[in-house]
């Protein structure tokens, strides 16, 4: 073994998590050193070709938001860009982009290689070390020590990774890359606890085989959009998607060879996505349903690979030649890969503080798939946090924790150091309680001053916000300013425009409570400044949702009093009276800092947290140092 180098952080794998973590801790001015299998797979997309979509779009705003690059990048190398849900309320509208792979993953390469006091190396890391409680660096199959205060595990899928096609096993990471075999060990020796977790990828088949006249058509939105809001793309080159089913001949296939399939036969072990699983699992969990549904979305401009989404399985490969080709349009389909599953390693979550670093070993974070979470939006949200919090810490600063009302990222983070998860966690909005306020339309204003405040949010993207910040505040005061009159003038525009006629003055911004009008539609009758996209959808939503938006405010500050309430870090449970046996047991592991995060604990009732609350009381008129 010899010394190679040292760092201020090092980041163990380069994926989503691992790039995030790597390029926030270098802007922040740390010297930082981002390891990975493969020089040719920085970022890589080893399952779906797109980003964002329903929770996921909100996470890609708000790692934008905060200085990120997953939004910029994805806004340079997508290929289709849809808004979903645009027939719902603001709050669950999304985002969500088909990429170009290897374009996505080579921008993003660029961008790593040339970020200032960042050095990439092609490593494969096998142990930590680790000196009584404190993480010191990293040693390399070749030898190698890289020390660091600071080290970041985002080790994604590939942490003991063993690759499933139906009786076919062998160790491996995704699209045929090495598996970090030995690392497990060395976690497992430090006494972190690990848990074993499947996910899985369909097939990808040749465009040239498919009739895509047996299917239909999946445009992208005529009106191009942006996840960055420093993106300033206008046009952009589309390519299609395409929708079909499966039916039940496919099925019948399926159900005939359940016996094959290694779900079933006890080749896989580990615990897979509720919200993504196999199209057998389907099978299995839906028996009524006479068909699922199918996307085809091409990998790229310059490949001829098309990605079955909706069709992960991990089936032999006579088998998904056969149920393939009973799809309409993949009669004739070639299977350029394989569909597989993948089981994997990976940290449980309770054992990490809200800032990721783990709680019984000082400067080591992990995050990203390694935490138990599913989805590249998920992972890269992490690693931008771990890499934040791994800086500051470098810094002597505290760390960076978002709370739940803040941003999906709170609340992702907030659910696995809390609650824990037994299978891959996938963001969905209906985690979030406080969706009206977490739009993706807002996550600037809601978390580029906090990117700001930690070094983050540079000069041109904070100039950028402010004059943003101004156009939503000038426009929200002149249409509350701006009068209208129940006069004869007034009567007439609203008629020729087909809007409801008023009674009485006021305000001119009132008339955009109103159901079906909009900001360009008043501007069409009245004097109207211009403005742009993004900052006349706030001012809508601002106006329209005005009441919604006041009560959900009302309920932050209700929750934040428990939130505010912290609890020691030294507090002995035990010595805690009238906890029950189970909250105290899971009080004294997961250790939470506040009465909020003690009272979203699985297993901590009500009546334990207004025992804490008289607790806190007590110690507090006894003259110790609690808030």
């Amino acid at each position: 073994m010899f010394i190679a180098g040292k760092y201020d952080v090092i980041v163990i794998g380069a994926g989503h998590a691992g790039v995030e973590a790597a390029l926030a801790a270098a802007r922040m001015g740390c010297q930082t050193l981002l390891t990975t299998l493969s020089m040719e797979n920085i970022a890589m997309m080893p399952c779906n070709p797109s980003v964002g979509g329903p929770a996921k779009g909100h996470l890609v705003r708000e790692i934008d938001a905060l200085g990120g690059e997953m939004g910029i990048n994805a806004d340079k190398t997508c290929i289709q860009f849809r808004m979903l849900n645009t027939g719902k309320g603001p709050a669950v509208q999304a985002l969500r982009a088909q990429a170009d792979k290897k374009l996505y993953q080579l921008v993003m390469k660029e961008t790593c290689e040339n970020t200032k006091n960042l050095d990439v190396k092609q490593l494969l890391v096998e142990s930590l070390m680790v000196e009584g409680n404190m993480v010191k660096g990293v040693e390399t199959e070749t030898g190698e020590q890289y020390l660091a205060e600071n080290v970041i595990i985002a080790t994604g899928t590939y942490l003991k990774g063993r690759i499933i096609i139906g009786e076919s096993t062998h160790d491996g990471g995704p699209n045929g890359q090495r598996a970090a075999v030995k690392l497990s060990a060395s976690l497992l020796e430090h006494g972190i606890r690990l848990m074993r977790f499947k996910t899985g990828t369909p097939a990808r088949v040749d465009a040239r085989t498919l009739d895509y006249s047996k299917m239909q058509l999946q445009p992208g939105d005529e009106e191009c959009r942006n996840f960055s809001f420093m993106s300033e793309e206008r046009t952009r080159e589309q390519v299609s998607c395409w929708l079909t089913y499966t039916n039940e001949a496919t099925h019948k296939i399926l159900r005939d060879n359940m016996h094959r399939a290694p779900m079933a036969n006890g080749v896989i072990e580990g615990i897979g996505p509720r919200y993504c699983p196999s199209i057998e699992t389907k099978i299995l969990r839906f028996p009524d349903k006479e068909r699922h549904q199918l996307f085809l979305e091409p990998e790229g401009l310059h490949t001829n690979e098309i990605y079955v989404q909706g069709m992960s399985t991990s089936m032999p490969m006579d088998v998904q030649l056969d149920f393939l080709h009973t799809i309409p349009g993949l009669e004739n389909a070639r299977v350029m890969r394989a569909g597989y599953a993948i089981e994997y390693d990976c940290v449980d979550p309770l054992q990490l503080k809200p800032s990721l670093e783990f709680k019984s070993i000082g400067g080591l974070f992990s995050a990203g798939q390694s935490n138990g979470t599913s989805g590249y939006e998920e992972a890269a949200a992490q690693g931008l946090i771990a890499g934040i919090n791994a800086a500051l810490r470098t810094q002597r600063k505290e760390p960076l924790v978002l709370r739940r009302f803040e941003g999906y990222i709170g609340v992702l983070i907030d659910d696995l150091v809390t609650k824990g998860t037994n299978e891959p966690y996938r963001m969905m909005t209906s985690r979030a309680e406080y969706r009206l306020l977490l739009r993706q339309d807002n996550a600037d204003s809601r978390l580029t001053p906090i990117g700001r405040r930690i070094g983050l949010v540079k000069d041109d993207r904070w100039e950028r916000f402010r004059k943003k910040q101004e156009a939503v505040q000038g426009a929200l005061e002149f249409l509350q300013k701006e009068i209208l009159t129940p006069s004869q003038e007034t009567q007439e525009k609203l008629r020729a425009a087909g809007m409801e006629l008023i009674r009485t003055a006021m305000p001119l911004g009132e008339l955009l409570r109103r159901p079906g009008v909009t900001y360009e539609g008043l501007q069409k009758v009245f004097d109207l400044p211009d403005l742009e996209p993004e900052v006349r959808k706030q001012v809508e939503i601002s106006i329209s949702y005005e009441g919604y938006i006041r009560k959900q405010k009302e309920q932050v500050e209700r929750m934040e009093k428990l939130e505010n309430k912290l609890l020691p870090e030294n507090i002995d449970y035990a010595q805690v009276a009238s906890l029950r046996d189970e909250a105290r047991e899971k009080l004294a592991a997961i250790r939470p800092r506040s009465v909020g995060q003690a009272g979203r604990i699985s297993g901590v009732s009500p009546a334990d947290v207004s025992v804490l609350l008289v607790y806190l009381e007590q110690q507090r008129r006894m003259g110790n140092n609690v808030q």
